[in-house]
């Protein structure tokens, strides 16, 4: 079966690519549209430059960076709130947000109780 060649609102990744800005933000829709026509604020500025210069090892904060097609096959190093988690752009990304890759929260996995968490556990054996 043949791979099926990736485009976004009927666009292929190089024509992505080479669009500006602008131009790529009226593909968007309308939350991000506006988000990039008022401008990036100081630190998705910074992560756009290390970007541009292909800088090895990228770590953000801007988890409300709009993903653009420049990023795509890019790894990039977003914090979690405790950690940097590294996400490898694929173009199926493009458009989306980076916080959505690095996810806050984990799952609980809860265990057995301690000695002392209940009444009952106390007097189990410990062996």
């Amino acid at each position: 079966m043949a791979k099926k060649e990736f485009s976004f609102r009927g666009k292929s990744l190089n024509d992505l690519q080479t669009m500006g800005i602008n131009e790529f933000s009226d593909l968007l829709k309308s939350r991000e549209r506006r988000t990039i026509k008022r401008g990036f604020t100081e630190p998705q500025k910074a992560l756009l430059k290390k970007i541009e210069k292909n800088v090895k090892d990228i770590k953000t904060h801007a988890r409300d960076m709009i993903i653009l097609p420049i990023m795509v096959n890019k790894t990039i190093r977003v914090y979690n709130g405790k950690t940097f988690e590294a996400i490898t752009i694929a173009p199926e990304m493009v458009g989306h947000r980076l916080g959505e890759y690095a996810l806050t929260r984990r799952r609980v996995g809860h265990n057995a109780p301690g000695i002392g968490a209940t009444k009952s556990s106390g007097s189990v054996s410990v062996k």
